[in-house]
């Protein structure tokens, strides 16, 4: 596989090994251990799956108390998938990076602990799946507003997205809880 790092510290773009051939193809989508000297010391707790329809974006979402790393890949589709650094000491703070990921490419993104993630789907529709490296805490989750103009996320849609009311919702990093300590960890 090959592995490269983004220009967030962390964030992680990734594209296996596809093998294929008449039949169709192949592709490990995680080994521990491979994955762990590729830089990324999430140990995974629990695995999600979105279905979304062209035009949806979801998030930019984060957890306070249960920070989660997530890897994540697109099954069928094709998003605009987004991190966004919100560890307050962190040179990069505010700091975004956007990857198209798709069925077609087989690209992963890893997002670490203490950056907020979404996605903006291209196609007719996406699903993904994206593993969790905590689990899921509603009471610390928190939505940073999709279009802040203090981060500037050149998002690839022609019209306005369709939102959650969590996610319309959501606060400029202005006014966000950020993670205010160094080491956020899986």
């Amino acid at each position: 596989m090959n592995v490269q790092e983004s220009s967030l510290p962390g964030v992680l773009i990734i594209e296996p090994s596809v093998f294929t051939d008449s039949r169709g193809f192949f592709q490990e989508t995680y080994e521990q251990d491979r994955y762990r000297n590729a830089g990324m010391p999430a140990t995974f707790v629990q695995d999600n799956l979105s279905r979304s329809r062209r035009g949806v974006l979801r998030g930019l979402h984060f957890q306070l108390r249960r920070p989660q790393g997530k890897l994540v890949q697109v099954l069928d589709g094709e998003v605009f998938d987004v991190a966004v650094d919100l560890r307050r000491k962190a040179d990069t703070f505010g700091r975004w990076v956007g990857a198209i990921l798709s069925a077609e490419n087989h690209r992963q993104i890893y997002v670490p602990p203490g950056f907020a993630h979404g996605f903006y789907v291209l196609s007719d529709s996406a699903t993904l799946v994206y593993k969790c490296s905590d689990i899921y805490d509603p009471q610390s989750e928190r939505t940073l507003i999709w279009n802040d103009r203090e981060i500037g996320i050149e998002w690839p849609m022609q019209n306005p997205p369709i939102l959650a009311e969590k996610d319309a919702a959501g606060l400029p990093l202005a006014s966000c809880e950020v993670y205010e300590d160094d080491d956020v960890v899986a």
